[in-house]
């Protein structure tokens, strides 16, 4: 399926070599910060800086136009004032470029019509040269496994099976921050901005083609054909899972996406049964993306209803456990009781007295018993065989006032021996507190486990949820 996107979409995403238009001896220069960026993330290909002023840059000679770079140039980055793309892209055509990408704004989101019109005129010059665009407006294509950074920063991240689309730069650049941050591993993402010649279809027909992208997530605001996303969307979830977050839902922000890329947005509802009927799965902002496409990638192809809710790690947990019990049935998930063999194992473990047995569990009465009582009572609560994955509810807060915190690190190098050696999901829930840097510090090591981290359990809830609708319905 869309197999041919893969070879079509390849000088974009796997460049052989990179020429960034506008660049000039002033470091500070968007071109020159893009080429140091590229410079720094190690792109293994020739780079080639081009300003009309010459000069160098970064150790690299800047040359005064494209058709005078001596090598082939697959890929274009431009930060240029508009009224000189079309030349440009006769440059292009005569260095025989296959795409372009123009961070280059100022066009049809502008709502004026001269540059609507030079948008027209550059897909029709484009075209008639069998050059791709990328833009304009946008900062462009991301990909850690051809060292190619998110725009003129050297940061680069670990590749791994998230793809992302998105029509804004900004949010793609918080989508990458978030991923570095919560071990989302992507395989490559593009900003598109207002998509004149490739569009949101182009690129998610791509990933879904593409055999190192495993889930895709996508951020849009509007669309110039709708009937072809629609009909992209229901083909990329037959064979991937795919969240959209549709910006643009209310009158304003329908004007402010209008402004901001150009595009024509439809009412909030038909897009919520656009998604719904191709089978992808609707978020509603930044943080419900990102915790999907973290679930997507940990968890992989798990489905089940029933979770057990494990808290009280030093006390405090019966309030907590309630609440929890809360998140997860208003989002559809179970809490069975345990098998009688269970309960009587966890009994002898902690004990009966202020301890709560059934589920959740309240695990506040092992203080006084011992990790290692600790320790089995967890693994029970693991191997109870109805039991579909199980959720951990550790406040740093509360289990520092009871445990050391070469005790706390014991605790969570259980769950990952724990994790490791059964093939249950476990995942945690660590709310911000007042032992912040001690939380972070156990979030990280949880993360590099394959562990996922949320900060509340409505997100983790609401998260584990949208992956068992998705893997159900197919």
């Amino acid at each position: 399926m869309f197999e041919e996107k893969l070879q079509e979409l390849e000088p974009i995403f796997y460049p052989k070599s990179i020429a960034v238009v506008g660049t000039s001896t002033n470091e500070r220069k968007t071109g020159s910060r893009w080429v140091k960026g590229l410079i720094s993330a190690g792109f293994p290909g020739p780079i080639y800086p081009v300003g009309s002023g010459g000069g160098s840059i970064w150790g690299l000679k800047i040359f005064p136009n494209l058709r005078l770079v001596p090598g082939e140039v697959d890929y274009v980055i431009v930060s240029i004032p508009r009224q000189y793309v079309l030349e440009l892209l006769d440059d292009c055509a005569a260095k025989k470029v296959k795409a372009v990408h123009f961070f280059t704004a100022g066009f049809s989101e502008t709502g004026k019509l001269q540059w609507r019109e030079l948008e027209e005129q550059m897909v029709r010059k484009a075209r008639q040269n069998g050059i791709h665009i990328i833009g304009p407006n946008c900062i462009g294509v991301y990909c850690p496994d051809r060292k190619i950074p998110y725009g003129p920063s050297p940061r680069i991240g670990v590749s791994g099976s998230v793809g992302f689309i998105s029509q804004s730069g900004g949010i793609a650049d918080k989508l990458i921050q978030i991923g570095v941050a919560r071990h989302i591993n992507y395989s490559k993402g593009v900003s598109f901005g207002n998509g004149i010649d490739l569009d949101a279809s182009d690129f998610l027909q791509y990933l879904a083609a593409d055999p190192k992208t495993a889930i895709v997530g996508a951020y849009l605001e509007g669309t110039r054909n709708g009937r072809r996303l629609f009909a992209t969307m229901k083909e990329v979830t037959k064979v991937k899972p795919l969240v959209i977050w549709k910006g643009g839902r209310t009158k304003v922000g329908a004007e402010a996406a209008m402004s901001h890329t150009g595009s024509l947005a439809s009412s909030a509802t038909v897009w919520s049964v656009a998604i719904e009927q191709s089978g992808a799965i609707e978020v509603h902002n930044l943080e419900e993306l990102a915790d999907s496409l973290l679930v997507f990638q940990q968890l992989g192809c798990w489905r089940g209803n029933n979770v057990a809710i494990i808290g009280g790690f030093g006390g405090g947990g019966g309030g907590i456990s309630v609440s929890a019990s809360d998140a997860c049935m208003e989002n559809g998930l179970k809490l069975p009781p345990l098998s009688s063999k269970t309960r009587e194992k966890l009994t002898n473990l902690l004990g009966e007295v202020g301890s709560i047995l059934r589920n959740p569990i309240d695990v506040s009465q092992a203080i006084g018993r011992g990790l290692s009582n600790l320790f089995e009572a967890i693994e029970s609560v693991m191997e109870d065989p109805i039991i579909e994955l199980v959720l951990i509810q550790e406040d740093m807060d509360i289990l520092l006032r009871y445990f050391s915190w070469e005790e706390a690190k014991r605790i969570n190098d259980f769950f990952i021996e724990l994790r490791n050696r059964q093939n249950k999901p476990l995942v945690a829930v660590l709310p911000l507190d007042s032992f912040e840097p001690e939380r972070l510090d156990i979030e990280q090591i949880l993360l590099k486990a394959s562990i996922p981290i949320f900060s509340t359990m409505e997100r983790a809830a609401k998260a584990i949820a949208r992956i068992n609708r998705y893997f159900s319905s197919k």
